[in-house]
């Protein structure tokens, strides 16, 4: 049985990874998160150990390391806002421990290549939760892509729409600084997902950015993708809001809407049993992600051409 520490326990994520530590039989022995609201903790570990200042949590931690390999902490879990993964990264492994990190890694591609120096200083593991990788039907369109050999360049068109409240804007997630923005913050699994099917990208251009919703068009070694992300309910297309959803994700590959809506329930706790037995996505599966979604954070938009998309004009 492995024990894990949780930082960000909080968060919206927190959770799925509170319920991987479980359904792979290890233990969560500390959490850290500057509020106090986690009762959602009681249904998975409630004698887990709980700090809401930094300080004191990692004191705890070092007291663990310090009293043998039967208390240490094998993994350090992270789930806090994006700017801060890197330095919770850094502090996992300056003690001792492997560590999972959810999406986005970090940043800004450059701190990629100093968190690889540590890893190799300290002897230490970085995972990084892909869990679209482990999703059935994306597997099984990988293997299409990657047994075609004709050369043949998809066309794809990617729409997520995933609607928030006026309180997004006002919390860390709507500070570009903190975020990394649209593109990085509700997108980069998406890019993730598609440069590992599609190859990595040759060209992006970005057409549409605001706080609140994104889109452009990027080439790819196998494909011409067309993307609009956007957290607006006014984005939302009519058969969404008559269904009653707030959440709308459509991916068309050459026309043919790509499925995959279902499956997800248990994708965390596969990351963390792949994790576990050594197999886990890790800093070089991370950079062609980070590097897409930096390049669109901090590219000049040109502007809507033609018939861009057909959610931009309620906008």
């Amino acid at each position: 049985m492995k024990n894990f520490a949780l930082i960000g326990a909080a968060g919206y994520i927190a959770p799925r990874h509170m319920r991987a530590i479980k359904e792979t039989g290890n233990n969560l022995s500390v959490a850290l998160d500057l509020s106090d609201s986690i009762g959602i903790i009681d249904s998975y570990f409630p004698q887990s150990d709980f700090f809401s200042e930094f300080e004191r949590f990692d004191r705890h931690v070092d007291k663990l390391r310090r009293k043998g390999s039967k208390y240490k902490i094998d993994y350090v879990s992270i789930c806090s806002p994006n700017y801060l993964h890197d330095s919770h990264i850094r502090f996992g492994l300056r003690n001792n421990t492997d560590v999972i990190c959810e999406k986005p890694l970090v940043l800004n591609p450059w701190n990629i290549d100093g968190l690889m120096e540590i890893e190799q200083e300290t002897g230490r593991k970085i995972n990084n939760i892909l869990q679209l990788r482990l999703h059935p039907a994306i597997i099984e369109l990988k293997n299409k892509i990657d047994t075609d050999k004709s050369g043949h360049i998809y066309d794809i068109d990617l729409s997520y729409i995933t609607a928030r409240g006026k309180w997004y804007l006002f919390s860390w997630k709507g500070d570009i600084s903190k975020s990394g923005g649209i593109a990085t913050n509700i997108g980069i699994h998406f890019f993730d997902m598609l440069s590992w099917i599609f190859g990595k990208p040759k060209s992006s251009v970005v057409n549409i950015t605001t706080p609140e919703s994104a889109g452009g068009y990027l080439e790819l070694e196998k494909a011409r993708v067309r993307w609009f992300l956007s957290v607006k309910d006014s984005m939302l297309p009519k058969e969404a809001i008559e269904a009653g959803k707030r959440t709308y994700r459509s991916i068309t590959v050459d026309g043919k809407e790509f499925e995959f809506s279902e499956g997800f329930t248990d994708l965390h706790t596969k990351s963390y049993q792949d994790i576990i037995s050594g197999n886990g996505f890790g800093l070089a599966e991370a950079k062609n992600s980070i590097e897409m979604a930096f390049n669109i954070r901090n590219a000049s938009p040109v502007g809507l051409i033609g018939d861009y998309h057909p959610f931009c004009k309620k906008g």
